[in-house]
Order: structure tokens, then C-alpha cells, then sequence
């Protein structure tokens, strides 16, 4: 019998209106530590102002995670601007270690530590947002015992993270927003029983590469989450990895629409009875270059 004094909770798009009102309704006496994080997206600097945000929403002191802080019950933790928020027994590690769905911090890093540290005591929760960062993390919550609860899609401003979560993972409560913290609150004072389950790890070489890193990456399949990951450490969900691949695809395209004007510019400043053609080769790479552009202007179907 176990007690949920651990709770993780992973945001996305959304996710800043969602969290207060989960931190409104948690009480100042909550018997657990709360963990949050917030998929920001690559790209964005800066700390975040998300600690203030929660301070000013609820009962509940709020701070960012502070390496090696020692975890005190009553008290929400929150991801640093690009870093992985860990969790050891009794600590917190920060990790500006590779990304996980081309971000830092993410969700997945959190839930996981979570689940290897404290198994069944631990609560996960899915938030508003887009993608589906944090569905892995909550099947490996479940499978080592704990709590997956998700926010109703219905309720939620982005809904695509949540329906992704439900439609992967065993959740065990879809509820509304303004319920979760009654939840999160009633888990951490009531004793329940948990058993972990046992899934065996597929792993093979994918044939693919990595869109940030361009490493060889492999495919890994347990239960019904499958995720790509690097040898560097890069992991992506399939969704994430289709993603990141077109634009991936799209960078190269547009760099070789850079080559090919160049080259037509190069050919063109050249004296003719040197280069044999040259007006013809400089059309020649200004069509490719055309219909390359072309095709990017086309609105996939």
C-alpha cells in the first residue's frame, strides 16, 4: 500500500491557463511534492516566468528547480528554462542533456526519472497541448505502478496531447480540468495498492537518421509506445519524428534553391568564350531552382 506524494505534471500549448487552475485548487496542505513542466518549444530563450505565474494562482509556494535541491512535500517544482527537470531519490537533477521531441525542457525526461525513483507513488498528469510529448513518460508512470491521469479533451485549448495520451496509454481517470487537483489532493491521502508490469523493449536499427544530429537512429517498441532514439541521446515519438523530418526536408530544399540561383548567378558573370553554354547551363539552374520553389508553395494535402 502506497500513498501518491509525487506528482508530475506535463504542459504544453495552453498549458500556462490550465496549470492555474490546477494549482488553485490544491490545498496548502498538500501531503506531496508537485513537479512541473511546460513544453515551451525549441528556440525560446529566457527564464520562465511560469514560478510567479503559479505563486500568484494558489496556496502552494512555487519556485524553479535548483540542481541538487533536496524535495520537500507542499512545494511545486518547476522545469527550468532549457533544461530537463530529473528526479533521484530525495533530489532534483537538471540536465541540459539531448532533446527529447526537439526540446528541452520536456516532459518525457521528468515523468520517466519519476517512475524509476518512486514507481507507484507517483501521479502523472497530462495538460493541454499540442503533439504528444509526455505520452511515453505516462506509459512507463503506469507500468511501474502509478497514476496517469489526463486531462478531458473536451476541456482542454489544445486537445491533440491529452487524446494522444488516452489513445496510447491505460489512463486511469479523463476527467475535466477543474478536477484534477480534487484528484491529485485525494490520491496523496489515500493508501492504494500497486503492482508494476512487466513489457519487453524491442530495439533495432531503423535505417533512419537523425533530424537534429543526423546520427543513426533506432526504433523502440514497449507496449504501444513507439520512440526513436539517436546515439546521442535525441529521442522522438513517431509524431514528432514525422514532424521534424518534413522540416528537415524542407531546410535541405530551400538551401538547394540557394545553390542553384548561385550557380545560374556565377554562370552568368562568367565571359562566354570561356564556359561553353554558359546563358543556357545559368537558364538551366533557374528552372530547377523555380521548380523547386514550386513545390514548396504547394500546400500538402
Amino acid at each position: 500500500m502506497t500513498k501518491n506524494d509525487i506528482v508530475v505534471i506535463g504542459a504544453s500549448a495552453g498549458g500556462v491557463d490550465a496549470l492555474r487552475v490546477v494549482v488553485a485548487g490544491l490545498p496548502s496542505d498538500l501531503p506531496a511534492s508537485v513537479f512541473v513542466v511546460l513544453h515551451i518549444g525549441p528556440g525560446i530563450g529566457g527564464e520562465s516566468y511560469l514560478p510567479d505565474i503559479l505563486n500568484r494562482a494558489g496556496s502552494l509556494p512555487a519556485a524553479r528547480a535548483i540542481e541538487g535541491q533536496r524535495i520537500r512535500q507542499g512545494a511545486i517544482y518547476v522545469a527550468p528554462a532549457d533544461c530537463h527537470l530529473i528526479l533521484n531519490s530525495g533530489s532534483i537533477h537538471l540536465s541540459h542533456g539531448p532533446k527529447e521531441n526537439y526540446t528541452r525542457p520536456a516532459i518525457n525526461p521528468l515523468f520517466r526519472s519519476a517512475a524509476a525513483s518512486y514507481k507507484g507513488r507517483v501521479t502523472g498528469v497530462i495538460l493541454s497541448g499540442m503533439l504528444d510529448d509526455g505520452v511515453a513518460g505516462l506509459a512507463e508512470i503506469k507500468r511501474r505502478g502509478g497514476f496517469a491521469v489526463v486531462q478531458d479533451p473536451t476541456t482542454a485549448l489544445f486537445p491533440s496531447m491529452p487524446s494522444n495520451a488516452i489513445a496510447r496509454v491505460e489512463v486511469d481517470q479523463v476527467i475535466p480540468l477543474s478536477q484534477i487537483a480534487a484528484v491529485i489532493n485525494e490520491l496523496a491521502r489515500t493508501e492504494r495498492t500497486t503492482m508494476e508490469r512487466e513489457e519487453s523493449m524491442e530495439r533495432t536499427l531503423s535505417g533512419l537518421t537523425c533530424p537534429e544530429c543526423r546520427g543513426p537512429i533506432w526504433e523502440e517498441r514497449q507496449g504501444n509506445i513507439l520512440e526513436y532514439r539517436c546515439r546521442v541521446g535525441h529521442v522522438y515519438s513517431a509524431l514528432s519524428m514525422e514532424i521534424n523530418h518534413a522540416e528537415t526536408v524542407e531546410r535541405t530544399l530551400w538551401s538547394a534553391i540557394v545553390a542553384l540561383e548561385e550557380a545560374a548567378e556565377m554562370l552568368q558573370s562568367l565571359p562566354p568564350e570561356f564556359v561553353y553554354n554558359s546563358h543556357e547551363k545559368a537558364l538551366k539552374r533557374r528552372e530547377q531552382a523555380d521548380k523547386l520553389k514550386a513545390m514548396l508553395a504547394d500546400v500538402p494535402s
